[in-house]
């Protein structure tokens, strides 16, 4: 099959895991990180681009805020099939050639980005710069297939959040050069991600691995469609990726329109938020591997709505110093809540093989599967909230020149996940004994049948 192929993986056999899986699956994790670090960076690169868009380049912040919704799009719909792709070519595979791809809007970038380039020009290579944000399915697609269970949580959380931590990174790329180059000068922190892609490719090649048991497998694909807690944990996705990732794209720019910030003021503080977001995501995980996934979102949901209740009320009084706080707040929480809805996903489709009548390793492959398939779909959507999210906010300041609107409807959607998050997993319903477990924390003896955190899979 050419390239590295390793033709029997068993994560779940304790003796497989011990003395040969966990180096490789460690090893595979590191340098997946590694790429999907350098491809985050490049998907919220406008993110940083229009702080150095001063007057000089005729748009206004209605534009900028379409440029890095163009991008946030973009990157949302390539998930669906990056998801697959590791399935068709192999993980190793398409990380060395979705790394590689990204040197085209990178350098594309380096070649327009200057004063008279035309408004279409710009939305077109932001446009591509959605590449990036393709490569978060196909890793973490990659990655489940590579982990047992148990260990989940922890490795999906661990490989997302040094991805996401490609966000505050290039923000703080952008902080140096207008720190010391000044705000005329964006070439510069492209020159530093060329050579960084480069380098992802190569180590890519050098590293990784194929998985051959992991096929496209079209019946899988069907069935995570046409399952309703895919889309019930899409849902969800919106309200903690597509909070990080929508937050993170436009932090920059409201400091910049609301509170007058200039790009090197925003700029040094446009990476906190970011980063608190991507540590505490692997912590979200763990947490969720601890208590259940689905208790850990909820308690994420109740904190993300008093937080932004703090950001509507400082935006109201145009409180700097208060707006800091809850903004930086929704990062934290959103990263935390990144962690433990991702972690519901296999625990939930393992739990679904069960009520099918599987045991063993017949549910587990069920549950690899349907989880395998579902994260592109829910990874995709959920980055569709960072779309809503910057068309919202550039909604709300053409309109009344603040983000108080765009924040109060940020609220009501937080409420919705309340609800659907405790309705749909953690309300014990009259019909089903035993359901105080989540799906996570349930206990499935052979032949038995399994006590869910839920009413029905």
């Amino acid at each position: 099959m050419g390239g590295r192929w390793i033709e029997r993986w068993e994560p779940e056999d304790e003796t497989f895991w011990r003395e040969k899986g966990e180096r490789i699956a460690r090893r595979n994790l590191v340098f997946s990180v590694f790429s999907e670090h350098i491809g985050f960076s490049i998907w919220s690169l406008w993110s940083v681009m229009v702080l150095f868009m001063g007057p000089q380049y005729g748009i206004d912040p209605a534009g900028k805020f379409f440029l890095i919704a163009t991008a946030t799009f973009v990157g949302a719909l390539i998930r669906i099939p990056y998801t697959f792709a590791v399935a068709r070519f192999g993980g190793r595979n398409w990380t060395i050639f979705s790394a590689l791809l990204l040197l085209l809007p990178t350098g594309l970038a380096f070649v327009v980005m200057e004063p008279g380039t035309s408004y279409g020009t710009f939305v077109l290579v932001a446009a591509l710069t959605g590449v990036g944000g393709g490569n978060f399915a196909s890793s973490m697609t990659n990655i489940n297939a590579f982990f047992p269970l148990r260990r989940k949580g922890w490795a999906l959380g661990l490989n997302a959040g040094g991805g996401n931590i490609g966000v505050p990174v290039v923000q703080l790329v952008g902080l140096l050069v207008i720190g010391t180059a000044g705000a005329l000068h964006p070439r510069i922190v492209l020159g530093v991600y060329l050579p960084l892609i480069v380098v992802a490719a190569v180590c890519s090649a050098l590293f990784m691995d194929n998985l051959a048991p992991v096929k496209n497998d079209t019946g899988a694909v069907k069935e995570a469609v046409a399952a309703k807690h895919t889309w019930i944990m899409a849902f969800l996705y919106i309200g903690t990726f597509g909070s990080f990732i929508g937050y993170s794209f436009a932090f920059g720019l409201v400091l910049q329109t609301q509170f007058g910030r200039t790009p090197l003021q925003a700029a040094s503080l446009t990476f906190i938020g970011p980063l608190l977001g991507s540590l505490i995501r692997p912590v979200g995980g763990a947490l969720a591997d601890r208590h259940g996934g689905a208790r850990i979102t909820l308690w994420t949901f109740v904190a993300m709505a008093a937080a932004t209740g703090i950001v509507v009320y400082a935006s109201v009084v145009e409180s700097l110093a208060v707006f800091l706080v809850g903004f930086i707040g929704l990062f934290v929480l959103s990263g935390l809540g990144n962690g433990s809805t991702f972690k519901m996903i296999p625990a939930i489709f393992l739990a679904q093989g069960h009520r099918k009548g599987l045991s063993g390793e017949a549910a587990e492959a069920y549950g690899r599967r349907l989880s395998g398939a579902s994260m592109g779909l829910i990874g995709a959507i959920g980055a569709l909230g960072g779309l809503g999210i910057n068309l919202a906010f550039r909604q709300s300041f053409q309109t009344a020149g603040t983000g108080t609107s765009a924040f109060v409807a940020f609220l009501l959607f937080y409420a919705a996940c309340i609800v659907v998050t405790w309705a749909v997993y953690l309300r014990r319903p009259a019909a089903v004994p035993d359901t105080a477990e989540t799906a996570e924390t349930a206990e499935v003896a052979e032949g038995e049948k399994p006590r869910l955190g839920y009413a029905e899979v």
